[in-house]
């Protein structure tokens, strides 16, 4: 879709980021989130539409204040339901903003009803949001201390004469994989917590795409399988090659694109401070929703903004932040017991919900 049309259906456009944050800095750039409502032929015919996420410098609209933004997302309707739905962290807050340069009565409509999307599913979503900030972290702190000196190659893993599985091979056997471990507990075990653990408290699948396989679950794996004994090694080699690789060319990509003064930061703190800073920030936030039902985008609201300030300016150690962060998670646990809201939203609630809004919006 056109920006224009894009705009022209938007319910609501909110600023969101560093300013929607308290957390800015005169060089900080505008991030702008929305929601739009796709006109008919994207619900009853073939077309499809998730996002606008481009275009905003190369096509006319109707809103100056976005006119050359590179860092503007409007979401269509439905996804944003859906990433609501699921206690996306980077969506939930969008409904809490403070500033809207733009609302309309359908998107004051969907703000009134927020609370349907706040259940205890944060408690995974927001840790789960700072332990990916956390992983950056310790990434990045690894490559500080201790940079990667060559590109890896097949026969560091023990691949001397045969061809390293491809990314997709490994995909797709590890999807199998997945699929059988999900059938076995869903139909041939009856263990609720086997379930909780594979359905909602991590990405099992993710797991096993990112991480090798350990050796005392290869032999299993052959079993459950019916896979040689070679190509279960195979397998493990040509995983802990393609991580190597993987981690390799991030290197390479965030020494390419390292912004000069955070590097310089970076390089006297030891870690990535932006990153230990949104960590806290995840945690904090998580946390204040279990307690309180709702959600405070503002960090000067929340009274720790010039704390998370602080962590920007290095002035705490990479050890201290690690430590906050894991009393945060503790009390979380110890919360996610207490807390009042719902085991997960009611989904046809939030079902009837977005019917309404799209009614409420029509198709002309």
């Amino acid at each position: 879709m056109k920006r224009i049309e894009v705009e022209q259906r938007s319910i609501f456009i909110g600023l969101a980021g560093s300013h929607g944050y308290g957390l800015n800095r005169p060089e900080s750039d505008y991030d702008y989130r929305g929601v739009f409502i796709a006109p008919k032929e994207y619900y009853l015919g073939f077309s499809n539409i998730e996002q606008k996420d481009s275009g905003w410098d190369s096509e006319s609209g109707m809103f100056p204040f976005l006119d050359g933004n590179q860092d503007t997302v409007i979401y269509e309707l439905r996804k944003i339901i859906n990433l609501l739905s699921g206690a996306n962290p980077n969506v939930l807050e969008l409904l809490w903003l403070n500033d809207y340069p733009h609302l309309t009565e359908v998107g004051k409509h969907l703000i009134q009803h927020r609370q349907l999307f706040l259940s205890k599913k944060v408690k995974h979503t927001y840790s789960g949001y700072a332990f990916a900030q956390i992983k950056k972290m310790e990434s990045h702190r690894k490559w500080l201390l201790n940079p990667p000196e060559s590109k890896p190659i097949p026969t560091d893993f023990g691949i001397e004469n045969e061809e390293p599985l491809s990314k997709e091979e490994l995909n797709a056997f590890l999807e199998y994989l997945y699929l059988l471990i999900r059938g076995k507990i869903e139909f041939l075990e009856e263990s609720e917590q086997l379930y909780k653990l594979l359905t909602a408290d991590i990405d099992f699948k993710g797991l096993l795409k990112q991480y090798t396989l350990p050796d005392e679950t290869l032999l299993y794996s052959q079993k459950m399988t019916f896979g040689r004994k070679d190509f279960i090694r195979l397998l493990q080699k040509s995983q802990s090659y393609q991580v190597a690789l993987r981690e390799w060319n991030a290197y390479q990509t965030w020494q390419k694109n390292r912004n000069p003064a955070r590097a310089e930061m970076e390089r006297k703190s030891g870690f990535d401070l932006k990153h230990g800073m949104h960590c806290i920030r995840l945690l904090r936030s998580g946390l204040e929703i279990l307690k309180s039902g709702s959600i405070i985008v503002d960090r000067r609201e929340a009274g720790d903004a010039e704390d998370l300030r602080a962590i920007i300016r290095g002035e705490y150690t990479y050890e201290q932040v690690m430590k906050i962060a894991e009393d945060l998670v503790t009390e979380m646990e110890q919360v996610y017991e207490e807390s009042t809201l719902p085991n997960r939203p009611d989904l046809k609630q939030i079902n009837n919900l977005c019917i309404e809004l799209v009614e409420m919006q029509g198709w002309d």
